[in-house]
């Protein structure tokens, strides 16, 4: 009996996940030509149809949706012994994908990356941002190794490690009415002044928690994308705002065009966290980066005067 190569196990889920031949040939490093003659292939070695295709889409049979969940156990299997060899004789060498959010990666990448690479010279560190909900996405199909995300987030098919606490400020223009307090309660807040991130950005759902807020939706305010938006907004009188610890330390802010004071909430703070999947057997790469990473985090605080 002969059976199915790891590079074709690799195409088929590729396709299955992407239902394009490009998309997928892209993923896989390989020309869409090379692919497809390799998913031909495990199809005429199983003798079954995996994936119908048409001119105009790529649709997975129910079989192959089946060995694809198969051919996704078998590559974690194998990308495992890989890689416990490889850890066990070098700890934090070769090849590691990070995955990381962007309320988090502007702000503490940048300051750490430079040590990482000096303490750790054989470490080929690749980095993918996107959403919360992303990422550990990628990190469960095996596409990243570990994230750094915040908490708290539903996060039981992985294990996680806290890296350190991320407080909540309130920027708030120049000259505006609650500037004189020297800390903010939720209940201080003109929710109606609120400036917020779009929805799936998990910081959102932090500050409204924090602040024992369920929802918030004014249809005719803006909704930023990132941080610095926020922030010019702010300044520039038209709300107000909450700010992470970690982008005010950061001094990718301006913080001299507004006024910050601290969120006080009853609640526990956000907290950055490593995640790795259960099954990542690479230990020692795991314990030596989160290692770094939390004596670095203390450094990356704000400094109250």
């Amino acid at each position: 009996m002969y059976l199915p190569s790891m590079r074709q196990l690799e195409y088929l889920v590729a396709v299955v996940d992407l239902c394009h031949f490009g998309h997928a040939a892209e993923r896989c490093h390989v020309t869409q030509s090379t692919l497809s003659a390799g998913l031909q292939e495990l199809e005429n070695l199983l003798q079954a149809e995996l994936v119908e295709r048409t001119r105009r889409k790529v649709q997975p049979t129910p079989l192959g949706l089946e060995i694809a969940d198969k051919a996704r156990m078998v590559l974690e299997g194998a990308r495992d012994i890989a890689e416990t060899a490889t850890a066990a004789s070098n700890p934090l060498s070769g090849r590691m994908r990070l995955g990381v959010i962007p309320t988090i990666g502007p702000f503490v990448l940048p300051r750490v990356l430079a040590g990482l690479r000096k303490a750790y010279p054989d470490l080929k560190l690749y980095l993918k941002e996107a959403q919360t909900a992303d990422v550990l996405d990628q990190l469960n199909r095996g596409d990243l190794e570990a994230a750094i995300i915040a908490r708290p987030y539903d996060i039981k098919n992985f294990n996680s490690m806290a890296l350190g606490k991320d407080p909540f400020w309130v920027a708030l223009p120049k000259k505006h009415p609650l500037s004189h307090k020297a800390e903010l309660k939720p209940e201080d807040l003109p929710t109606d002044e609120l400036l917020m991130l779009e929805d799936g950005h998990c910081l959102r759902d932090h500050a409204l928690a924090a602040c024992a807020l369920p929802t918030f939706h004014h249809p005719d305010q803006f909704e930023a994308s990132n941080l610095y938006t926020l922030a010019e907004m702010v300044a520039n009188g038209l709300g107000i705002t909450f700010l992470p610890d970690i982008a005010l330390g950061s001094g990718m802010i301006n913080t001299k065009a507004l006024v910050l004071r601290p969120l006080k909430t009853d609640g526990a703070p956000r907290t950055i966290s490593l995640v790795w999947r259960k099954s990542f057997r690479r230990d020692l790469d795991i314990a030596a980066l989160a290692t770094y990473l939390r004596g670095r985090m203390g450094g990356l605080r704000v400094k109250r005067n």
